[in-house]
């Protein structure tokens, strides 16, 4: 005997995921493009959260734009980064400038173009592997964290 309920299930209690992109925006002289977030004073690579009508090529562009006023050019996908304690999947692009000129934004107090040391130097471990992957050329990387640390494969 088949029984069909006439009533919605409940739902279920299965953890969302959001998906952000960032832009790992490269100069020729190699110096990498990083702001200094409004909201906590660290360092990271511009970005945020994709829209539901948007590109994730699309996203990285607006979300560069957004927070620095700097207009670019989308290479490629260098990695996917997964925050297992927030449930953020970030979607990582390398990224060529290709025009405006650097400035704050209400996200952002800082605009500056860092070396790879200055990457390593002033950003958590888990945002400045972002950027190190994206210079690397073995990418996409794919990786998983719990906010502050890596966590190892498998």
């Amino acid at each position: 005997m088949l029984l069909y309920m006439s009533q919605p299930q409940e739902a279920t209690s299965t953890p969302l995921h959001s998906v952000s992109v960032a832009g790992v925006v490269v100069r020729e002289d190699g110096r990498l493009l990083a702001i200094r977030r409004a909201d906590n004073g660290t360092w990271e690579l511009p970005g945020g959260v994709l829209e539901l009508d948007e590109t994730p090529e699309a996203g990285v562009a607006r979300e560069v734009l957004e927070e620095t006023g700097i207009q670019v050019e989308v290479d490629e996908l260098t990695g996917v980064y997964k925050n297992t304690t927030r449930g953020i999947v970030a979607l990582v692009f390398r990224c060529k400038p290709s025009g405006g000129v650097e400035r704050t934004s209400s996200e952002s107090t800082a605009v500056s173009w860092l070396t790879p040391d200055e990457v390593s130097k002033y950003m958590a471990e888990v945002y400045a592997v972002r950027l190190l992957d994206a210079l690397d050329g073995n990418g996409p990387h794919v990786r998983s964290h719990n906010g502050k640390h890596l966590i190892p494969a498998g």
